[in-house]
């Protein structure tokens, strides 16, 4: 059975893990460090799954207000399931519990960006097929 709840301290080497799944290296001290700052953002949540208590899976999001139309949307910041437990409806259900959040908030939508890259592929399927589309471009200037 797949447990969401929020993460606690003692999942930092899961999550950090999770990071590395995702393909951003990363240890517990900076997924410590990343969590505290996105905290002390009050329209960001985290959380994880959880299978038999073992961390298999995270999801963050907030609050993004429009400056073009009254509302927001809810921006899932990351999403990613152990590589191990892929296939076995992690993320879907980590996407219907924070879908089911923004409704009840009343958000106008769910909204992520994800990579052009081929390993993202997969992903990309995983969206459409949870009734995302495709609209536009995400544009990023290195500084």
């Amino acid at each position: 059975m797949i447990l969401i709840r929020g993460y606690r301290p003692e999942d930092m080497e899961a999550m950090a893990a999770l990071m590395l799944d995702l393909g951003y290296p990363t240890n517990a001290e900076q997924m410590k460090a990343r969590l505290e700052r996105l905290g002390e953002a009050n329209e960001n949540e985290t959380l994880v799954a959880t299978i038999e208590d073992k961390v298999v899976g995270m999801i963050g999001f907030r609050k993004m207000y429009y400056y073009e139309a009254d509302g927001f949307v809810v921006h899932i910041n990351v999403l990613v399931t152990k590589n191990e437990y892929q296939g076995q409806g992690v993320g879907k259900q980590l996407i219907a519990y924070t879908e089911q959040r923004a409704k009840e908030q009343g958000a106008n939508a769910l909204y992520l960006t994800s990579g052009m890259k081929p390993e993202r592929e997969r992903a990309h399927a995983f969206y459409r097929n949870l009734g995302f589309q495709t609209t536009g471009y995400r544009f990023v200037k290195p500084l």
